[in-house]
């Protein structure tokens, strides 16, 4: 397994790890959002969502073309469906 595929999978399985590795260690969020509210909204909120539009904006060039868009959805998609699972959870507990 190379170091993409590395990098991959641990952005897949701990997304808020990935972006906190790449946010001190590279400069892959330079340039990619103006302000620092909404990386760090990004963060806690939508972890795969930031992390798919930082990959749109550095490898497409901030190209929304058919594959970017696919992939940002089905990141929001994602992270849409681990908050509700959360909340799902809290509420079987709470009951």
């Amino acid at each position: 397994m190379g170091c993409g595929c590395l990098a991959f999978v641990i952005a897949l399985a701990f997304p808020r790890v990935a972006i906190l590795i790449l946010w001190f260690f590279t400069t892959w969020f330079r340039g990619v959002f103006d302000t620092l509210i909404v990386p760090v909204l990004g963060v806690i909120f939508l972890p795969y969502t930031t992390l798919a539009y930082s990959l749109v904006i550095n490898v497409w060039g901030g190209e929304w073309s058919v594959w970017p868009l696919v992939l940002t959805v089905l990141a929001l998609l994602l992270d849409l469906g681990s908050l509700g699972g959360a909340g799902s959870r809290r509420r079987r507990r709470v009951d």
